[in-house]
């Protein structure tokens, strides 16, 4: 008897893993634009921590403000200090959903739209998100894109008026991942 529940499990654990696998990536890119007439501001984060689950479509993003760079060091001092106040709030995170997973084809290379709908968390507050993106497969590799705006004013980011002029009112988000394991 034992002998049979041993081999029901062993043969139904990759069927039933395979229904519940997630996908990690622990090096996603996340950076943000600001194009105003009197100047462009860039950063990038390249430590964002990203999980999806194939099964349901949960899609989680977590990263840490400090980790982004800025190319002006004065400039980060301030993102961080006077903006982001990243000692006191040091996370930002998106938890949502892939509406459409069951479109992708995980097992089959191309190029799958997406409908992206979730919470952001950004300086503490949250709002919710819906934009489009893509999944890539290539080679049983998936890998992700999205662009959207954000207001920084919606998460209480005060930008003083002295500055004001030089940040744009809605900032460029772009995310690319890879996720690292094999479908």
């Amino acid at each position: 008897m034992k002998f049979k529940i041993a081999f029901v499990l062993l043969v139904a654990f990759p069927v039933l893993s395979s229904f519940a696998q997630k996908l990690i990536s622990k090096n996603a890119h996340i950076w943000f634009y600001s194009h105003t007439a009197m100047e462009d501001i860039e950063a990038h984060n390249r430590q964002v921590v990203s999980i999806l689950d194939i099964s349901t479509g949960d899609l989680q993003f977590n990263l840490l403000v400090k980790s982004f760079e800025f190319k002006n060091a004065l400039m980060q001092v301030h993102f961080n200090e006077n903006y982001m106040e990243s000692d006191k709030i040091p996370k930002a995170s998106f938890k949502g959903i892939v509406m459409n997973i069951d479109k992708i084809d995980f097992k089959k290379d191309g190029t799958y739209p997406v409908d992206i709908k979730g919470t952001v968390t950004i300086h503490g507050v949250s709002k919710p998100l819906n934009t489009a993106g893509t999944i890539e497969i290539k080679g049983g590799i998936a890998s992700g894109h999205a662009k959207f705006q954000l207001v920084p004013k919606d998460f209480d980011i005060k930008i003083p008026s002295l500055v004001e002029n030089k940040i744009a009112k809605e900032m460029e988000v772009t995310v690319e991942l890879t996720y690292s394991d094999k479908i």
